[in-house]
């Protein structure tokens, strides 16, 4: 088994990481010879909430190898939270204007290999951060993100059933203007109302016996993805366009989910009522996406 890149865009994977970091401990990493792929399972997940990505590897990295018994493909268990440090040292000022690289300490990085090895019988992710110091001195660091690499035969991680989304291809307005309204209203009540029809409103609702809070958004679009069989588009036309769906969620979850307003992309949302909301945050444009992070927040049902 090996495994061994250049990360070429570490604000990209930093921003991913990161917003993976605010729900649950550990993660799935899975890596192919074309896709990366962040799996968050329910099982580990307070909220509920489930995350199925698949990004590119030519959007991350470069003169990517990749070996295995198994078709060439390698998961692995990871913290997300040490993986947000490394990638941290790797370009500390990763989350402002800058480019790929950054300062460790007074080390200007130029190149970062992340590799799989195996230390002490221990499996890590190793990051080699390669640079210069303040004085020209070519200086290089290391920094180990322990790992546990598990047999994919045995592993059995399956994406949510969902029904079909009575509201589908909604585009969402940005994400931290979602943050700070929901944050406003986590104080209030403990669920949020997601509502939404075919003529592009939006409502976030709170509802309780001291308050209620609305906030609509309208003439929100729908990507032109031309991926739609004639038939579908059809049936579309025929309901009513004024009609909303609706679910409720827990606003602790969404919150959850809002933290990926750090990837600062586009983000589609489909309504599958009183069963989840569906949020697809694409890193880049919707048409030339370098991936897309699939998060599943379950409904909340209420007792009559």
């Amino acid at each position: 088994m090996r495994f061994r890149t250049l990360v070429d865009n570490i604000p990209t994977f930093f921003r991913v990481i990161q917003s993976i970091e605010k729900l649950q401990k550990r993660c799935y990493i899975k890596f192919t010879e074309t896709n990366m792929q962040i799996i968050c399972n329910h099982d580990s997940n307070e909220g509920g909430i489930q995350v199925w990505s698949q990004i590119k590897v030519s959007s991350l990295f470069s003169d990517y190898r990749i070996q295995s018994t198994a078709n060439n493909e390698i998961i692995m268990r990871v913290s997300p939270e040490a993986l947000v440090s490394a990638l941290r040292s790797a370009a500390p000022n990763v989350t402002g204007s800058g480019g790929t690289g950054g300062n460790v300490g007074s080390i200007e990085t130029d190149e970062v290999i992340m590799k799989l090895a195996k230390k002490n019988d221990q499996a890590v992710l190793s990051f080699e951060i390669k640079g210069f110091s303040g004085s020209g001195r070519r200086v290089r660091l290391t920094q180990d993100v322990r790992v546990d690499v598990e047999k994919i035969e045995a592993l059995k991680l399956n994406e949510p059933m969902c029904p079909e989304p009575d509201i589908r291809d909604i585009v969402s307005p940005p994400l931290v203007k979602l943050r700070t309204i929901v944050d406003r209203m986590k104080g209030m009540a403990d669920f949020l109302t997601f509502r939404a029809n075919h003529s592009g409103h939006m409502k976030l609702e709170i509802s309780s016996d001291m308050v209620r809070v609305e906030t609509e958004w309208k003439s929100l679009s729908a990507p032109n993805m031309n991926n739609l069989a004639s038939q579908d588009q059809d049936q579309e036309t025929e309901k009513d366009p004024d009609k909303f769906f609706s679910v409720v969620v827990s606003i602790r979850s969404f919150l959850k989910f809002l933290s990926s307003h750090v990837i600062s992309s586009t983000t589609i949302a489909c309504i599958c009522q009183n069963h989840c909301l569906i949020l697809y945050v694409y890193i880049g444009d919707v048409a030339d996406a370098g991936g897309v992070l699939t998060y599943y927040v379950p409904a909340i049902i209420e007792d009559d």
